[in-house]
């Protein structure tokens, strides 16, 4: 068995392209200490070179459409103007 590290993410709190790579920063959500609404906090950035930006974002939108066929997901409807 590989050694693999599982990575926990929330969200992704920003994508931007800087340096020529694009850059995601994961965040979670931490609990606030008087109870309130969790405040997203960064905890971990991924950067790839646009070429692996869309490799994944092409994987990524065949799950989705998996997932939709599956009905897991809903599409959005466009909002009507």
């Amino acid at each position: 068995m590989s050694d693999k590290k599982e990575i926990f993410a929330d969200g992704i709190g920003q994508i931007h392209f800087t340096g020529g790579m694009v850059r995601f920063d994961f965040m979670t959500l931490q609990p606030d200490e008087e109870g309130k609404k969790p405040a997203p906090q960064s905890n971990i950035r991924i950067i790839m070179p646009p070429q692996g930006f869309l490799t994944a974002f092409n994987s990524m939108q065949q799950l989705i459409d998996k997932l939709v066929e599956a009905k897991v997901l809903k599409k959005n409807q466009k909002p009507q103007k």
